[in-house]
């Protein structure tokens, strides 16, 4: 068994076992495997062990992989920032974009989605401890951005998404998490569609799944240390 099968097969039992230590069913969450700086082999091999959601950051690096895996039932997931001049190609080879955090952002892509395609899923990202440092809006900022969104006819809103700082705790890994819950919650008295809350990766899955994360967003667990990233345009 090759590593990357073995790790699979360790987030999973991971995910399962804090699933039912919070009363939770682990058929509620989505794993999606952070395959970003890695080969498409490495992709390949995640996808025969059963893996079928994967995420990356960088336009031009996924291209090449999604065109190496056509015709493979995969679901690509972009999770980087999103620049303006990228939104076209993020729109015509994505089927979820995680970090929406702009009106001007959500419209383009849904201006820029080809018509033969079904609606783009999207997430709002939220900046839920207000580090100057990261992108998304702020929680109270959330019910107006999505009421604006839902009017956009390529896109489907379909939940939230965060990055919290980094937090050693346990404890105070969930404070934050809990906060995104409750936006979350509230946003879907407003919003049917929306079933995703996408937030933990290696560090804090744990965390996450204890505060209603339907989605878990996982990299060195199941691939191993990224090398340095150099000269990638996102």
């Amino acid at each position: 068994m090759h590593n990357i099968e073995k790790n699979l097969e360790t987030v999973r039992e991971r995910i399962a076992r804090y699933a039912q230590a919070y009363q939770r069913s682990p058929q509620d969450i989505t794993l999606l495997a952070v395959s970003k700086t890695k080969p498409v082999t490495d992709i390949e091999i995640a996808l025969a062990a059963g893996q079928r959601d994967f995420g990356e950051n960088y336009v031009q690096e996924a291209e090449q992989k999604i065109l190496a895996m056509q015709g493979k039932t995969i679901s690509w997931h972009y999770i980087g920032p999103i620049q303006s001049n990228k939104t076209r190609r993020i729109s015509e080879l994505f089927d979820w974009v995680h970090s929406v955090d702009r009106y001007k952002i959500a419209r383009r892509l849904s201006e820029q989605r080809p018509s033969e395609l079904p609606a783009l899923n999207i997430l709002l990202q939220v900046n839920i401890e207000n580090e100057p440092s990261k992108s998304g809006i702020a929680v109270d900022e959330i019910l107006a951005l999505a009421q604006k969104i839902a009017e956009l006819p390529r896109v489907r809103l379909r939940g939230l998404m965060a990055i919290p700082a980094v937090h050693d705790d346990f404890d105070q890994q969930r404070e934050p998490l809990a906060r995104m819950f409750q936006a979350y919650r509230q946003l879907q008295q407003h919003c049917r569609d929306c079933d995703t809350l996408s937030m933990g990766m290696s560090a804090d899955m744990q965390a996450a799944i204890a505060e209603g994360a339907t989605l878990v967003r996982i990299g060195t667990a199941i691939f191993g240390p990224r090398a340095p990233v150099k000269n990638i345009e996102s």
